[in-house]
């Protein structure tokens, strides 16, 4: 699956190339704002497929949620957060308030949950291009030996994301009683 970076890389790069086939004399506008608005229509052209495939029933980029605490006497798992990254055909995430669910494959599936209390720490990145879509990953450090470290790769509002785990994270650790201790 081609990353954020190399799609508008490859839609830049067609977007160069048409200009060129259209003989469309070009040299009175100065490169860099050329580059800029080569680079704002690829954006452009990635959220509308993004948009796109969301309109051909692909999981929606996010849910909202009506609260990220549940009651400790309701024992229902409940759903705090859904989403896929962006442009992706072949993964899906889901936040809970017991687990983290990463879902991949098209045809097949492949399905990993890491529980909540099982998470060490939550963290997020972004760089400048994801951050003028407001995309980003977030990553998850557990303590699972299957899946130490977790990455929800390209997610819309990461910090929002983030908070939802966070809070869910502790949530669950109040609820289970769970506590650990550090060594130094």
């Amino acid at each position: 699956m081609a990353s954020l970076q190399e799609n508008r890389a490859k839609i830049s790069a067609r977007i160069w190339q048409s200009i060129a086939e259209s003989n469309i004399e070009v040299d009175s506008i100065p490169k860099d704002q050329l580059q800029v608005l080569v680079t704002s229509i690829a954006d452009g052209v990635l959220v509308a497929i993004d948009e796109m495939l969301d309109d051909i029933g692909l999981p929606a980029r996010t849910v909202p949620t009506t609260g990220t605490t549940t009651d400790s006497t309701d024992s229902e798992e409940k759903v705090l957060w859904e989403g896929r990254p962006f442009l992706s055909l072949t993964e899906h995430y889901t936040v809970t308030t017991e687990r983290i669910r990463i879902t991949t494959g098209l045809l097949g599936k492949d399905r990993d949950d890491i529980e909540l209390v099982r998470i060490e720490d939550v963290d997020h990145k972004q760089n400048l291009g994801e951050r003028m879509l407001d995309l980003g990953d977030v990553i998850l450090h557990t303590h699972d030996p299957s899946l130490p470290e977790a990455i929800l790769r390209n997610i819309p509002d990461p910090v929002a994301v983030h908070e939802i785990i966070r809070k869910a994270m502790l949530e669950s650790r109040r609820r289970n009683r769970f506590s650990f201790q550090e060594e130094m």
